[in-house]
C-alpha cells in the first residue's frame, strides 16, 4: 500500500508573483487566472507571503480615507497600511502557512482546518515553492476507483477477512481468532486513501478486549 501525500494531488505549475510586483499586476493575475490568492516568492523561489483578494480589497475599503481611530487595533492598522500598498511585498499576508513536500493528506487537511486556510503552498526543505494544494485537491483521494481501494484494503487485512467496496464504503467480512485482530483490521482499512466508511462485520472467536481472552 502506498500512502498518499500532497505531492499526489497538488498543482505543480504554480503561478506566483515577485515581491516587487505592482498592485495592478497582482490584480491582473488573479482576475486572468481566476484565483483568489497567489503566493509571493523571493529571488530564490522561497515563499515569503500570500496576496489574497481580501488583501487587495483594502485599497477599495479605505479609498475614502479618513483619520485612524484613537484606539485602532493592530489588525485594523495593518489593513489600513495595505490600502496604501503598491507592491506584493506591501500587500501580502505573512508569515505564510505552508506544508512540506511529502506531507500526508490527513496532516495537510488538519493543518488547513487548524489555520483556517483554503490552500497551502507546498515547499521543499529549503522553503522553495514546488506546488500548491487546495481543499478541493485533498478531496481527490475520494475519486479513486473502488477496485483500487479494494486492492489496497485487501493488502492490509489478515487471512480470513475479505473486503467489498462501493463508492468508498468498505464492508469487511470473515472471521479471525481475536477481537483485537478484528478491530485492528477495521482501523487499517479506514486509513486507506479513498475509504469513506468502514462497516465491520468481522466475527471473532476470542474476546480479548478486557484482559485474558474469553471464548465465545
Amino acid at each position: 500500500m502506498r500512502n498518499w501525500t500532497v505531492d499526489d494531488v497538488m498543482t505543480v505549475a504554480v503561478v506566483s508573483v515577485e515581491q516587487a510586483a505592482s498592485y495592478r499586476s497582482v490584480v491582473d493575475t488573479l482576475v486572468e487566472r481566476r484565483f483568489s490568492a497567489v503566493p509571493v516568492v523571493d529571488d530564490f523561489q522561497r515563499v515569503i507571503g500570500v496576496v489574497s483578494e481580501a488583501d487587495l480589497l483594502r485599497k477599495i475599503e479605505y479609498a475614502e480615507g479618513g483619520e485612524p481611530r484613537l484606539f485602532e487595533g493592530r489588525r485594523r492598522r495593518g489593513e489600513r497600511g495595505k490600502a496604501h500598498g503598491r507592491t506584493a511585498a506591501d500587500l501580502m499576508s505573512a508569515p505564510v502557512v505552508t506544508v512540506l513536500t511529502g506531507t500526508s493528506i490527513p496532516a495537510a487537511a488538519r493543518k488547513m482546518d487548524a489555520e483556517r486556510v483554503k490552500r497551502l503552498p507546498v515547499v521543499d526543505d529549503l522553503g522553495r515553492l514546488v506546488g500548491i494544494v487546495t481543499r478541493g485537491d485533498l478531496l481527490k483521494i475520494h475519486l479513486r476507483p473502488d477496485d483500487d481501494i479494494r486492492a489496497d484494503v485487501t493488502g492490509v487485512l489478515p487471512d480470513g477477512v475479505a473486503a467489498e467496496v462501493t463508492d468508498g464504503v468498505t464492508v469487511l467480512t470473515g472471521q479471525v481468532r481475536l477481537w483485537s485482530s478484528a478491530t485492528e483490521a477495521a482501523r487499517l482499512a479506514y486509513r486507506i486513501p479513498g475509504v469513506v466508511e468502514v462497516v465491520d462485520k468481522i466475527s471473532f472467536g476470542v474476546d480479548d478486549s478486557a484482559g485474558p481472552g474469553i471464548t465465545i
